[in-house]
């Protein structure tokens, strides 16, 4: 267990950090925070001369403070609620890229994560690497038996450092939750937990192979977009290797058109993949950023890089879809009652109330393209009556809103004039048609009646055991209860010499019944 004095020197040393490049002025000026908050982060602020007024650097900020931060930072980046427009905004530009690690060092770590010289895994392995983020690094190789390749390689050392760094972030974020008030409302220690769990799957590379490989399965009947093969005899915890993909990234639109690609058809073929793998298989990739998005010479969109994925239970997903379609078709009062019913809005509310602030968020942007009103700017719109209405963080949702914002973006820049809520409307009405059509209702009830009657017998074969037969002697009658003098309460009340007398008195009882012939 770190001490608690480390903690505070970490901490101490990453707010400088941050405020050296103004990354706390918002929690300086916010009325909501915790006033213990507000001042700590005035007194670093002041410790390091720097001024109020000036510009906000939160990307570069998280980015000098190191790998575990950087990623920190991006999943900040879906929380407006919890650092800010402003801070959210300029943290999704927060680039993933670091200085990357020699060859040689990366040599030691695949031969000794293999037990086997590099030779006898590849025929080949470029030592500049194609890409170089906080956790990995990939290069380009060649296999023993001619296939190209990517491999992809932990920094030495980087389980250890962010398992150091989030235990203090656990530490502050208790803290900061124990403040109560609007600190407590968004649960700082739910979201590190989460990130935690996100960054637990990124640094073993077993679980992004398999992460890829059920994604692969779930999305094996979409047309258009697809999953690159593992290779699962060169893959293990530190290594991965991948098939390597020959496309134009996503984010490349002049030599997209310059291939002929259909670029409205891209963009509506990344929401529709999109929306089926949240709202129909409810696992989906996390990280849509561009830079994880290529597109083949057919058009075929391929994804890469499974560090972090996203997974939501059915009725979860029958929840969003409703309030996706809702919103769509301007039913509020529905959306409403979904948020009351799934329990992100306290009963005590009314449900009236709620519904007419959603319309406010909702209603200007109907029927509008992208590049007039987003899906990221309903989202800050959300966020803005959450604490109206007592509304807790859902971080079950947090990634779904990460990836919704990242997909719109990227779909934007296909296509200018798309219109999310029209492109995603027929899908998801299509699939609460599925889901939660009386056909479905009917076949949910028969699939869990039926499993209820074939657990009947292992219930009762449990009650049998809890209440087994009679034998073959018969039942013994009822007993009286009787006090014992060893029983603690009489103890309590009586004496010793009470029960001396209690004893000498029964004994003659039995005396005079046994004169008496009574027993004889």
């Amino acid at each position: 267990m770190t001490a608690p004095a480390i903690h505070l020197l970490r901490l101490a040393n990453w707010g400088t950090t941050l405020a050296r490049r103004r990354a706390l002025v918002g929690i300086e000026e916010d009325p909501n925070a915790p006033t213990a908050l507000r001042r700590l982060v005035k007194l670093a602020r002041l410790a390091t001369f720097t001024s109020a007024r000036g510009p906000r650097d939160y990307a570069g900020a998280f980015r000098a403070i190191g790998p575990a931060a950087i990623k920190l930072g991006q999943s900040l980046a879906t929380r407006p609620d919890l650092v800010g427009e402003e801070a959210a905004h300029n943290l999704l530009s927060l680039q993933d890229n670091l200085p990357p690690v020699p060859f040689e060092k990366i040599r030691e770590q695949i031969e000794a994560s293999f037990e086997q010289p590099l030779e006898a895994l590849f025929a080949e392995v470029d030592p500049v690497p194609v890409g170089a983020a906080s956790i990995a690094q990939v290069h380009k190789g060649v296999t023993s038996d001619g296939r190209k390749v990517a491999i992809k390689v932990l920094r030495p050392g980087i389980r250890q450092k962010f398992a150091r760094d989030i235990q203090t972030y656990e530490w502050a974020a208790a803290h900061v939750e124990a403040m109560g008030g609007e600190a407590s409302r968004l649960r700082p220690r739910l979201t590190i937990a989460n990130f935690k769990r996100w960054s637990n799957s990124e640094l073993d590379l077993r679980r992004e192979a398999a992460s890829a490989s059920e994604l692969a399965e779930q999305m094996a009947g979409v047309g258009g977009y697809r999953i690159p093969e593992i290779d699962w005899d060169r893959t293990n915890g530190r290594v991965l290797t991948i098939e390597w993909i020959d496309g134009v990234k996503i984010s490349n639109v002049e030599a997209l058109k310059e291939r002929g690609h259909d670029l409205p058809a891209i963009a509506e073929r990344l929401v529709i993949s999109f929306l089926t793998q949240a709202i129909s298989a409810g696992f989906f990739h996390a990280d849509m950023h561009q830079g994880n998005l290529f597109v083949e010479d057919d058009g075929t969109i391929v994804a890469i890089d499974f560090g972090i994925m996203g997974r939501i239970d059915r009725r979860a997903r029958q929840w969003l879809a409703e309030i996706l379609y809702g919103l769509t078709t301007g039913d509020y009062q529905r959306v409403a009652e979904i948020h009351f019913e799934a329990q992100y809005v306290p009963s005590y509310h009314s449900v009236g109330e709620f519904a007419t602030a959603l319309r406010a968020v909702g209603e200007p942007m109907r029927g509008k393209p992208v590049k007039e009103l987003s899906v990221g700017q309903m989202l800050d719109g959300l966020f803005a009556i959450t604490r109206d209405f007592d509304m807790q963080t859902q971080p079950h949702l947090l990634l779904l809103q990460k990836t919704m914002v990242m997909v719109e973006g990227i779909a934007t820049q296909l296509n200018p004039d798309i219109n999310m809520w029209d492109t995603a409307a027929p899908y998801v009405r299509s699939w609460i048609r599925d889901e939660l059509g009386p056909e479905a209702a009917l076949a949910d009830r028969l699939k869990e009646d039926t499993e209820t009657l074939l657990r009947l017998p292992g219930l009762i074969r449990r009650l049998e055991e809890k209440f087994p037969p009679k034998g073959g002697a018969p039942e013994p009658p009822p007993l009286p209860d009787i006090p014992l003098i060893t029983d603690r309460r009489e103890r309590e009340g009586g004496s010793l010499l009470g029960y001396l007398f209690a004893g000498a008195l029964g004994a003659g009882a039995m005396w005079a019944l046994l004169a008496a012939g009574l027993f004889g």
